[in-house]
């Protein structure tokens, strides 16, 4: 197949963070789809048991801290040998912060960095790989936020992750010359996101300056992730921002 052609839609698909909240809606629509999928998360949560046990030829699931770059990497095989080749991965798994930068430790900074943007950036490393070695085609969607493009005091280091893993999205793109469509979706905040942070004075000020007048919610982000990895858009490179309007 040349470069030059549409890329398919995604057969097989990682969701790293896939236990609960966005992670879990995407395996859902995933599985929606027509798709298998492979989800890890540190703790496999009811709802991922449940998806498992349903499909059992469809979904496989794992436990797996995603800075263990050895346990990603075993997953990714051990998934391999029960759904097929992996031909898309979905970058979810991160975790957040909640001072600010001056009251933030450097254990605290690394950790975030380690988890929101060297793990994906290795995860996405092992699945390039996989793909590669299978002269196969793919695609890679990361879940970045709003934050990377605007400030928000209590939130340096996540933004600096999150910014990054942009960056990297256009950067791949272009290193994989069509043979892999890599794209962010940058949601604006969650109704239940980073609230200790912002607190709820802060968050009806997000929501009444958003054009929208309204929080983003997971239903919103999985339609545009179900693009990027099933529709033939030629989108590749690209940060989308779901935020209501709200950096306009």
């Amino acid at each position: 197949m040349s470069d030059t052609e549409p890329i398919g839609p995604a057969t097989c698909v990682l969701v790293s963070g896939g236990s609960r909240g966005l992670g879990l809606t995407i395996v859902r629509s995933v599985l929606d789809k027509g798709a298998k999928v492979a989800a890890f998360a540190r703790t496999v949560t009811p709802g991922m048991t449940e998806l498992a046990e349903t499909y059992p030829d469809r979904v496989f699931v794992g436990s797996v801290d995603a800075t263990d770059a050895a346990a990603a990497t075993r997953f990714i095989k051990d998934a391999a040998a029960h759904l097929g080749p992996i031909d898309a991965l979905v970058n979810n798994a991160a975790i957040g912060q909640d001072s600010l930068h001056v009251h933030t430790s450097p254990e605290r900074i690394d950790a975030i960095i380690s988890t929101n943007l060297t793990a994906p950036l290795v995860l996405t490393r092992a699945v390039l790989r996989h793909i590669m070695s299978r002269g196969g085609r793919g695609r890679v969607v990361n879940v970045t936020s709003i934050c990377a493009q605007r400030g928000y005091a209590g939130l340096v280091a996540y933004s600096a992750t999150k910014g990054g893993l942009d960056a990297a999205t256009r950067a791949l793109a272009r290193e994989m010359h069509g043979r892999v469509l890599v794209n962010s979706v940058a949601p604006g905040f969650f109704a239940s996101e980073m609230s200790s942070v912002l607190g709820p004075n802060q968050l009806d000020t997000i929501t009444r300056r958003t054009p929208s007048g309204r929080l983003v919610e997971p239903a919103n982000v999985v339609p545009v992730v179900e693009m990027l990895l099933f529709a033939d858009t030629n989108v590749n490179g690209q940060v989308i921002v779901l935020d209501g309007g709200g950096g306009i």
